[in-house]
Parts: C-alpha cells; structure tokens; sequence
C-alpha cells in the first residue's frame, strides 16, 4: 500500500508540474509573436451637398367648404343627392315645397301689372292735360295733380318689380344647389322637415377635395435658426426659380404619399399657445385618399447645405456627456472626438461640428478597439449610414467563436 500511494502521489505531482508548465508556455508564446492590428472599417469624411428637410406635423384641410343652407322656410319635399358623392356645381340638391313661393310670385307679378296699368292712364292724363294749361283752359292745380299721380304711378311700378324680383328670388331659393362641385357628406334632414324657420337651417356639407390643402406646424425657433443660417450664408435658400420647394407626404400608416405637393405659403403669426407658425402646403388628391381631418407628416425642403458633413448614425456613439464617434489619426490609432449633431440625413447624422474633411471615423468594429490601440483601417464598403447584413451578427459571433477554439486548445493540451 505505502509503494502504491507513493506511486499515485508521484504521478499527480507530475501532472500538476505538466498543467503549470503548459500554462506558462502560452503568454510566453504570444509575447514572442505579438499579436496584429485589429481591422475597422472607417469612413473618410467629405463635404457633400444635401437639402435641409425638416419633417413637420399637419392636417388635411379641403380646399374649399361650402355649407349648404335653407334660404327660406318650408318643408323638403325631396332629396336629389346620393350621400357621399361628387356633386357639380348649380346641381339639384333638395327641393322645399315652393306652393307658397309661387302664390307670392304670382300676386306680386299681378300687383306690377295693375300698376303698369295706372301708370298708362296717369301718363295720358297728364299729357292731355300740357297744353290745356298753356291756353288756361285749365287750372295749373289740375295739372299739377295730374303730374304728381303719375309720377306716383310710376314709383308704384318701380316698388313692384322690385317685389317681383324678391318673389322670384324666394321661389328660386326653394330648389336648393351646390354652391361649389365637390363631394357631399351625409344629409342633414330628410324628406318632411321643416327648415328655415327663424333660422338658416343647415342641410349639407360639400367640401373640394382635389387638390386639397395640408397646414403644417413648425416651431418658431426651428424657423427662426433656419433663417439665421440662412442670413450668415451657412445654407442657402430653396424654392426659388427652377428649385422649388418639394413637399412629400407620409400618412398616419407610414405610407409615402406618391405625388408630390408644393408650398403655398408660411404664416405671418406665431400662435401663442404652442409657439409654433403654421405652413400651408397644396397636394394633388384625384383619387381622394387625402381626407379632411386626417393626421400627416410632411418632409418640407426649406434650405440647401453645400458643404454638409455627414456620418453613419452606427458610428456616434451617445451617452450622458453627449455624443462622440472613434476616429483613426495618421499613426493609424484610435481617437475619441466629441461631436455635435443635428438633424438626421436618411441613416446619417449631420454633424456640426467636431469634424473636418479628411478624417477618418470607424463605422465597424468599434467593440474591439480601444482609444489609444493601433488598428488596421479599411474602407467600410457599405453605404452611408446603412450597415451591411448580418454585420452585427457576425460582429457578435467572432469573440464567441475565438473563445471557443481557445477552449478546444487548453484542453487539448
């Protein structure tokens, strides 16, 4: 037992020594070889030319609103539109019994007639009466009275067809139109009602919906910088000439509206609840998808940056103290460089300062470097601002897959 327990014990300690020794010889291995420069991709900075869009919020508003009124009192006899339909306008809408409205067109019509009537008689009068009064054949006051009646008659005749005219108008008024063409919404009143009475009863809604109207708000201050920029020659100014200012549309869905609008004008008052100026934008709307009240946004190009610098949003790296992106200096070592960025170009941030034409900002590969470490810059081949597929997955897999060889090699050992 005592030789079979120093032969266990000795062969343990042999083992263990073995272990030590094989340990060892790693660092000492990768010491002597020293290990390369790991591989980033980088992106060389260069001044590019973009449009300043600003992605604003907004209403759909029709074009043109026309409420339909009763005029005149009376009960709907019948109504002639389709409720949601296109309308033109001086079409039939609803018909109010109109009895009442000819029987005052007829009596003023006849009232006019009788007074046309006197009017003949006064005239001849009076002109039978001229020249009797030249020869004192007659009175003057009889003359005189002859003339103030026809003078009187011919008032009465002014006074009816100005009656007439009213009459016709109110007998008119019982066939009620579209004022404007476009699409009606629901009816308002049915067949029996009675409307106008003491009031101008509302029978319809007709709003114009092609081409149609967007009102966009925009923050007073946002405007303000865009046009001090523009003032110190930073950007200059679009929708002038042959540039003029697009205007695309995206609906609550996230759907891109295919055709484009232009603008119509900027608001001359800040509103004083929300700060912000109200911007009118026109869309063309022929197959109607644009509705009153929907909610949008809208893309405005307000300005164009000539010399924009810009950088994949993957490279800027945000925490507390800000943003900041790994830069690759001419000793091909790492940097960290503190940026400021603006507003967002597609999947790339503008940046405003922190960067000049010439740099070269690491896009992949920053989880395996440090500030300080030597590196060995490629350029990233991806556009910018998107990063190429399954980047990040495959970024993630190399440390697993290292650790797993690694694994394999001390026990092999």
């Amino acid at each position: 037992m005592s030789s079979v327990s120093r032969f266990t014990r000795l062969t343990l300690t042999v083992a263990i020594v073995t272990a030590f020794a094989g340990c060892g010889q790693k660092p000492n291995a990768q010491g002597m070889g020293g290990m390369p420069p790991g591989e980033v991709s980088i992106v060389t900075i260069a001044p590019e030319r973009i449009t300043i869009s600003n992605e604003l919020p907004g209403r759909i508003e029709a074009l043109r609103i026309a409420e339909v009124r009763a005029r005149v009192a009376g009960i709907i006899l019948k109504r002639h539109f389709r409720e949601g339909s296109e309308v033109k306008a001086g079409e039939v809408l609803y018909t109010i019994d109109p009895a009442q409205f000819k029987a005052s067109f007829d009596s003023a019509k006849a009232a006019l007639e009788k007074s046309q009537a006197t009017l003949v008689q006064a005239t001849l009068k009076a002109q039978r009466y001229k020249p009797l009064v030249e020869v004192n054949a007659i009175s003057k006051q009889d003359y005189d009275d002859a003339y103030a009646t026809q003078k009187q008659a011919e008032a009465d005749v002014a006074a009816n067809k100005a009656a007439v005219q009213t009459a016709a108008l109110n007998l008119g008024y019982a066939t009620v139109t579209s004022p404007i063409s476009g699409r009606i919404g629901r009816a308002l009143v049915t067949e029996g009602a009675l409307v106008g009475q003491g009031e101008t009863t509302q029978l319809a809604t007709v709003q114009q919906l092609d081409p149609i109207y967007v009102n966009l708000t925009q923050s007073s201050t946002d405007l303000l910088n865009l046009q001090q920029a523009m003032a110190s020659g930073q950007l200059k100014t679009i929708g002038q000439g042959k540039n003029k200012a697009r205007v695309t549309l995206v609906t609550d869905d996230g759907r891109t509206y295919p055709l484009p609008g232009k603008l119509l004008f900027s608001d001359i008052t800040v509103d004083s609840t929300t700060g912000s100026v109200t911007i009118r934008a026109e869309f063309p709307n022929p197959d109607r998808t644009l509705l009153p009240g929907m909610y949008v946004r809208a893309k405005l190009e307000q300005a164009v940056n000539e010399s924009a610098i810009l950088v994949p949003q993957q490279a800027v790296i945000r925490d507390l103290n800000g943003s900041t992106v790994l830069v690759v200096g001419e000793d091909n070592k790492v940097a960290v460089r503190p940026v400021k960025t603006g507003a967002a170009q597609g999947d790339s941030w503008v940046v405003t300062d922190g960067l000049k034409p010439g740099d070269r900002v690491i896009v992949e590969g920053l989880q395996k470097v440090k500030p300080g470490a030597p590196v060995k810059p490629v350029q990233w081949k991806g556009p910018v601002g998107a990063a190429p597929a399954n980047a990040d997955a495959a970024s993630a897999a190399a440390p697993d897959q290292a650790a797993a060889k690694q694994d394999a090699a001390n026990k092999a050992n």
